[in-house]
């Protein structure tokens, strides 16, 4: 009578250890399966934040680019302003003021082109490998110097020719 009790709790402590194997075996699966797709999902975040730092860096070219433009519109508004104002102020004004407000404005506009060029050169930080390449400095340093040599001209112009006032 004793062996039967036995027995029986022999085969139930097999039971229980094989349903305990079991579920570890299921417990390890999921484990591995959860690694698995936290390893795919590491790997898209850093592809993710890797272009998003590209991405960033177009667009601070793209932006370095529109306040050159800015700085090219202004210098020409204040080289247009200054070549105008000889003649609006003709007989309005003494000559003196005409020079002087011509020769400030022009002076103005050659600043902004040197500034331009200044500006998109030297940026400071450099930024994470753009995707986009960014313009040629040879390219910036001669428009700007011709623009900048105009300038010049317009200056010995408006100092040297006549003003009627």
């Amino acid at each position: 009578m004793t062996t039967q009790p036995v027995d029986e709790k022999l085969k139930r402590s097999a039971e229980h250890a094989k349903e305990a194997a079991e579920q570890t075996q299921e417990a390890a699966e999921h484990t591995q399966a959860a690694a698995r797709t936290t390893a795919k999902a590491s790997v898209q975040m850093k592809d993710s934040a890797d272009r998003r730092t590209e991405l960033a860096a177009n667009r601070t070219v793209f932006a370095a680019e529109r306040t050159y433009a800015a700085w090219v519109r202004t210098g020409l508004a204040s080289l247009a302003s200054g070549i105008g104002a000889k003649k609006l102020l003709e007989g309005v004004v003494p000559g003196w003021m005409i020079v002087s407000t011509g020769s400030i404005l022009i002076l103005f506009s050659a600043f902004c082109f040197a500034a331009a060029v200044w500006r998109q050169l030297f940026t400071g930080s450099q930024p994470p490998q753009p995707d986009v390449q960014r313009l040629p400095p040879f390219l910036l340093i001669a428009f700007n110097g011709f623009l900048a040599l105009v300038s010049l001209a317009a200056l010995f112009s408006i100092w040297f020719g006549r003003t009627g006032g």
